[in-house]
């Protein structure tokens, strides 16, 4: 390997691809959110009628590759004539940044939702049943005991949704989008010397997926420390 073209490489990689990839990340997790969390609600909803386009949404965005909808975001919706003349939504949807996040949220907003689901279906009845108790009703429930106690509860599984929507960020340079891989395909061509150029992205996305997770587990002990009794200094001075 020419370490000599690698540090040509990092700056591009670090100063040009790294900010759009965590832009793009960023933003779409965070619109994510927004959709998971109505999405969720609706899942567990006692009517069928009301849960089967919950279903149908999360079922289509799991069942096809990310690529794909990709694809169909970028290609697919400028070929509608009146997408093309509408003065809004064409100046977004030529652009393959604003494809990538639209297709970037939604398919991370449905898994996010069917992992929501499950954490919503796994909260104790009790727990539910001391806050009708309490006098808590309806919104109230939802917003300060099931979403709380479903964030905790389906935190591991939703770390891993970030992780996998930062390295499956790599499939927007399929569409012509300067993230981390775009540059490093960029500099293959000019240079022609692949495993430079994707080493050293490769390497990028293993340190951004070791401080993800670095940190999601300081959230996880953070929101169960609750769980883990006293601290042993504590402990040595109750004896």
């Amino acid at each position: 390997m020419n370490l000599d073209l690698v540090a040509t490489f990092l700056p591009k990689l670090l100063f040009e691809g790294l900010p759009v990839t965590l832009k793009l990340v960023t933003l779409a997790v965070a619109i994510g959110v927004f959709i998971a969390i109505p999405t969720a609600l609706l899942r567990v909803h006692p009517s069928p009628l009301v849960r089967a386009f919950p279903y149908a949404f999360i079922f289509f965005f799991r069942g096809t590759p990310l690529l794909i909808q990709i694809a169909l975001v970028y290609y697919g919706l400028s070929t509608l004539p009146w997408i093309r003349e509408n003065e809004v939504l064409w100046p977004i949807l030529r652009e393959p940044f604003w494809c990538a996040l639209i297709a970037f949220a939604l398919n991370t907003g449905a898994y996010s939702a069917e992992i929501l689901r499950g954490a919503i279906q796994a909260i104790p009845r009790g727990e539910v049943e001391a806050a009708r108790a309490y006098g808590m009703r309806g919104l109230l429930i939802v917003r300060r005991i099931i979403l709380p106690r479903a964030f905790q509860i389906g935190l591991p599984a939703y770390g891993n949704e970030i992780i996998l929507i930062l390295k499956g960020s790599a499939l927007a340079s399929s569409i012509t989008l300067l993230d981390i891989t775009g540059v490093a395909r960029l500099l293959y061509a000019r240079y022609y010397t692949p495993v430079e150029a994707f080493v050293t992205a490769g390497v990028i996305y293993l340190i951004l997926v070791y401080l993800l997770t670095r940190g999601l587990r300081l959230i996880e002990r953070r929101l169960s420390r609750h769980l883990l009794g006293p601290p042993e200094t504590e402990l040595a001075e109750d004896r």
